[in-house]
């Protein structure tokens, strides 16, 4: 997540922020936040091919296309809202196998039309490789975590690791929730939350880290 210096105008209440699910309408605003979060994140800058001319583009079109694939199979995405405004997000996919690296036919479409072949590849190739190093046969992955850049370094990354476990307690299935880090100031991050590293793989020229959450009754 990029760093941005916090104007005074933006210090939160947090006890008024609101954790919900979010609706159609947020999607817009979440690839947005999205987009200016993994802008410079080197997963999706090789996946994506940055050197080369339309990388935006194709990062915008990636998130785009993720976002409405989650909405259409009905995977938690969740906001954080300060009276209406939305300043934090995070998407996970649940412990189903109908909805994963494969996504559906028209998602690999459109991404193949948006994205390109070689980063469509390596979107479903980074899915599989985390699923193989988990510890785990039932448990959620984290695709995405951000918090929009005027309201970082304010606590709300672990206000969102919170409501992720809120969803884990909601499951009966999931023994966890597991993400792909490749980027050393976001382990701290989740070693607050507890996420535990698993293993270490390449996706690409990219080396990342792989960490687990275990359900607390798990």
């Amino acid at each position: 997540m990029p760093t941005s210096a916090l104007a005074d105008n933006h210090v939160l209440d947090k006890e008024a922020l609101k954790a919900v699910y979010l609706t159609e309408d947020d999607l817009k605003v979440a690839a947005s936040i999205l987009y200016n979060a993994y802008f410079d994140d080197p997963l999706f800058i090789d996946i994506f091919q940055a050197e080369k001319e339309g990388y935006e583009s194709r990062l915008r079109s990636a998130i785009r296309e993720e976002l409405n694939a989650f909405w259409i199979a009905n995977q938690p995405m969740i906001g954080l809202f300060d009276d209406g405004r939305l300043l934090a997000v995070t998407c996970l996919t649940c412990p189903d196998a109908t909805f994963g690296a494969g996504r559906y036919w028209h998602w690999r479409l459109k991404m193949l039309l948006t994205a390109g072949l070689f980063g469509t590849r390596q979107m479903v190739e980074k899915e599989e490789k985390v699923r193989a190093a988990v510890p785990a046969t039932d448990f959620h992955m984290l695709s995405f975590i951000a918090v929009h850049p005027d309201y970082q370094h304010q606590g709300l990354g672990h206000l969102l690791l919170g409501a992720i476990d809120s969803i884990l307690s909601e499951d009966t299935k999931s023994e966890g929730v597991a993400v792909l880090i490749t980027r050393d100031k976001q382990k701290h991050l989740f070693e607050d939350g507890r996420y535990q590293m698993v293993g270490e793989l390449e996706v690409g020229h990219i080396q990342g880290s792989v960490m687990f959450h275990p359900k607390a009754d798990s």
